[in-house]
């Protein structure tokens, strides 16, 4: 069945399920928002998953709260920002109080061309709305369900379950994904070291409602200097959905503090630990001698001791196992980086994994999964670290690369094993940049201007952009891209009034709308063709001509080439796959 036209009757999907038991293709292990994004990602590819996490329920904690603009564009071009953005708050900035008095205020302002700003959304309102959409495609979580142990071979990976009426279940896979936290279970029986460290203090976590008077909108900072004028106690309030709500956390009163030991087994001392939790009655003791404003808080929903540590692996997988999230990389929750960054670990696999299962790519593919995201992983930790000791002004940076950073729209992986040649201007983007959003495009049908994640949306592979103004060089450019991969061809139109880095020998054309077979070249396949109109595209691509983008189904760009190298450009990427060359780079169908 083709994707967007999935049933969501409930007697469907059982059957499905009960079908996904015997044809499972991918483990998933750990149904936070990292394991919910691997399976949302490979059942739109294609890539039948099961899910299976040992708690019987959704956590109640709102404990990664932050929403950041590039994984907003990833949901989007899922199909699922609609629900995110109905159910989120915006974060527009962040105030900075210091003994009382406001002493900056930062404001979390995106470049006009990026669609998303910064948002805040508890945790489990998240998880909710991610297994409420895999739930849609056909796999829905195992509550209950614990990984015991695993073993792997050259062929496969044989698991052993334990359910939740007790009893054991061994399973046969071909690849699994340890999405299970910080004391990863995965990672523990891979072998993989988790090098790293631990801060001393142990902080207090509380959902609450402040009556203040500050714009709801804002995050808030609150410092209060020590008597020898260091930065003493620090209170952060994250706004939450609902009037007046937040997520506070401030440093754990010695006399609520236990030993971190006990809460520790395995030596990695992160996130919600056991014990005593505090009351509103702690909470609002800190509140009342840090917050800017008198505040009496109430609606306590939840509370925690949490912990913080600092630490990654030495490799993202081993074999036909690897690990994402939590799992990976943990380090301080400073930017909201955590399980953002994680989501895109899933992002990058799971496209790569369906390709292999697929048949359609050779193993070795999977080997880039590391060489991508670990060293974006290391980046992460290191400067969270930084952050969470120094501030967020110990990088020596101008504030606009600081929030696209913070924002995670300039990760990228220049210079890697999947990214081609640079091509075109110096200040482009290229191979292993983020392909960027862009708005004012237009068609003959429709009465307004549409972005680019608006043609992307729902194309769960890879999209082929061809941008130019002569309609035989597009049409022989989307018969190259047909011939050699079957990746699906779009025609951004130049022809608007921005800074297009074009020849007049690339005017020639019929300045409109190209026909579908072209006007003064070679019969080729129909695709879908917009117009430049407000010449967005050009000012943000830079096209140095007549120049096609292969856009990954991650949102990062795989290769830059001018239309007529379109044939040459496309077969040296699927050589860095190692596709088959039949059907390398088709759409996925969902069944």
């Amino acid at each position: 069945m083709a994707y967007g036209n999935l049933p969501g009757g409930e007697p469907v999907l059982e059957a499905r399920v009960a079908h996904h038991r015997t044809t499972t293709d991918v483990l998933i292990v750990g149904a936070g928002p990292v394991g919910l994004s691997a399976a949302a990602e490979l059942r739109r590819h294609g890539v039948h998953c099961r899910l299976v996490d040992r708690l019987p329920a959704r956590l109640p904690y709102a404990k990664a709260v932050g929403i950041q603009p590039r994984t907003l564009e990833l949901w989007d071009r899922m199909g699922l920002v609609r629900d995110v953005l109905e159910a989120a708050v915006p974060l527009r900035g962040q105030l900075l109080y210091v003994d009382g008095r406001e002493q900056g205020r930062m404001e979390l302002e995106m470049p006009p061309e990026v669609p998303y700003g910064f948002a805040a959304l508890p945790q489990y309102e998240t998880e909710r709305l991610l297994e409420r959409y895999v739930a849609r495609l056909g796999t829905v979580i195992e509550r209950g369900t614990e990984l015991v142990s695993f073993t792997q071979d050259r062929d496969g990976v044989t698991a052993r379950l334990r359910t939740a009426s007790g009893t054991d279940e061994e399973l046969r896979v071909p690849y699994l994904i340890g999405c299970d936290g910080a004391h990863s279970v995965v990672r523990k029986t891979l072998g993989l070291s988790f090098g790293g460290g631990a801060f001393q203090e142990a902080f207090m976590l509380g959902d609450v409602v402040a009556d203040w008077d500050l714009p709801h909108d804002y995050g808030v900072r609150s410092v209060r200097r020590a008597p020898d004028g260091s930065p003493g106690d620090t209170l952060v309030c994250i706004p939450l959905p609902g009037a007046g709500r937040y997520r506070m956390s401030m440093r754990l009163p010695q006399e609520l503090a236990g030993d971190p030991g006990a809460d520790a087994p395995d030596g990695v001392a992160h996130g919600v630990t056991g014990g005593r939790v505090p009351g509103l009655a702690d909470l609002q003791a800190v509140v009342d001698r840090l917050a800017p404003r008198p505040a009496r808080l109430s609606g306590l929903r939840w509370s925690s001791v949490f912990r913080i540590s600092h630490r990654i692996v030495d490799q993202y997988g081993r074999g036909r196992v690897f690990v994402a999230g939590d799992a990976a990389h943990i380090h301080p929750p400073t930017g909201a980086q955590g399980m953002n960054t994680g989501v895109q670990d899933a992002c990058n696999l799971a496209w790569k994994l369906a390709l292999v299962v697929r048949g359609d790519a050779g193993p070795e593919l999977l080997a880039t999964y590391d060489a991508e995201r670990r060293p974006v992983g290391e980046e992460v930790v290191g400067r969270t670290v930084r952050h969470a000791v120094k501030g967020i002004d110990a990088d020596p940076e101008d504030r606009r690369t600081l929030l696209l950073r913070e924002a995670q729209l300039l990760v990228g992986y220049r210079g890697g094993p999947l990214s081609g040649a640079p091509y075109g201007p110096e200040d482009a983007p290229q191979p292993g940049d983020r392909a960027p959003d862009c708005g004012g495009l237009t068609t003959p049908v429709a009465v307004y201007p549409l972005r680019l994640l608006d043609v992307l949306r729902g194309r769960p592979g890879h999209v082929v952009l061809l941008y130019g103004s002569d309609g035989g060089e597009l049409a022989a450019a989307a018969e190259a891209v047909r011939a050699t991969g079957g990746a699906p061809a779009v025609v951004i139109l130049a022809g608007g009034t921005g800074p297009a880095r074009t020849t007049s020998a690339d005017r020639t054309g019929t300045g409109g709308s190209v026909p579908p077979d072209g006007s003064a070249g070679p019969p080729a396949p129909a695709v879908p063709v917009y117009l430049d109109a407000a010449g967005e595209f050009a000012r943000l691509y830079l096209p140095d001509g007549a120049t096609g983008f292969l856009v990954r189904p991650d949102g990062q760009l795989g290769a830059r080439f001018p239309l007529a190298g379109t044939a040459a450009a496309l077969s040296g990427f699927l050589r860095a796959l190692s596709v088959r060359r039949d059907a390398p780079l088709r759409d996925p169908v969902v069944a």
